[in-house]
């Protein structure tokens, strides 16, 4: 096997997560009921499919950045620099991208979920029928 030349996703993916103070699913849910944004960034077919977290906000990769820019024209109206906000994807992978790029972006204390959306249904905490459509 040829050995990569320069960065990789993995590497990509460490260096996000070196910039995150992560967040597992328990903590995720006091959040949640404290007042945070919890962000689903997963296809409507997965929600669909395995459910949703309730009160989160299904917002499309496509277009995060537009909708959670504390300073952007298009960001949700309620939102400013100082709002919690909890990305999570399936698994936390994608998540974890996503919650770097929306710090680097002006929105301080953007963090993921550790797993994901499958981790907190595997720690048993409150789920509800998927298929919100997502916030354009």
């Amino acid at each position: 096997m040829t050995a990569r030349p320069g960065f990789g996703v993995d590497d990509l993916l460490a260096e996000a997560r070196g910039e995150l103070r992560r967040v597992e699913p328990a903590e995720a849910d006091e959040l949640r009921r404290a007042g945070a944004l919890l962000v689903d960034i997963r296809p409507h077919h997965n929600r669909l499919a395995e459910g949703e977290i309730p009160d989160s906000i299904p917002i499309e990769r496509i277009v995060l950045e537009w909708r959670l820019d504390p300073f952007g024209e298009h960001k949700l109206p309620e939102l400013t620099e100082d709002t919690r906000v909890v990305v999570l994807c399936n698994e936390g992978y994608a998540s974890s991208l996503a919650a770097r790029d929306l710090r680097r972006i002006g929105l301080r204390h953007a963090t993921d979920l550790v797993g994901g959306y499958r981790a907190w249904r595997a720690a048993g905490l409150p789920i509800r029928e998927g298929g919100t459509q997502p916030i354009t």
